[in-house]
């Protein structure tokens, strides 16, 4: 049975890991975990915030998935958001998701990722 979602793979173009780290530490306050040793020799980077893990690896041929994406829970929206945009990122609202606060951006290589806080979450605040 399922239990939980445990992570989140994403791909990244070879030799990103710099901006990747970067980016998810630096603009999404991510922290760098490390991979185990087999895993690292393949590139790529893994990145956690609370219980929430973004597994980025490295693929040869990558291209920017147009529509596939994490949906990331976050706290304060509205400041997070502003987080991103003073960093450079394009923060697109979508209104489209009731009961919802909802935006995306892209990371460094064009990964669509998605940043969402329940409508009641942000009145009881």
């Amino acid at each position: 049975m399922i239990a939980a979602l445990d992570h989140v793979q994403l791909a990244a173009p070879p030799g990103s890991e710099p901006a990747l780290r970067t980016y998810y530490t630096s603009v999404l306050g991510m922290r760098e975990i490390p991979k185990p040793p087999a895993l690292a020799a393949r590139g790529g980077c893994w990145f956690q915030a609370g219980p929430v893990q973004l597994h980025l690896g490295i693929e040869q041929d990558f291209v920017p998935a147009k529509k596939a994406h994490p949906g990331i829970r976050v706290t304060s929206i509205e400041a997070y958001a502003a987080r991103l945009a003073s960093h450079g990122a394009q923060v697109v609202w979508d209104d489209n998701l009731p009961g919802h606060r909802r935006f995306s951006a892209q990371d460094p290589v064009g990964n669509r990722l998605e940043f969402l806080e329940r409508l009641e979450a942000v009145t009881a605040a």
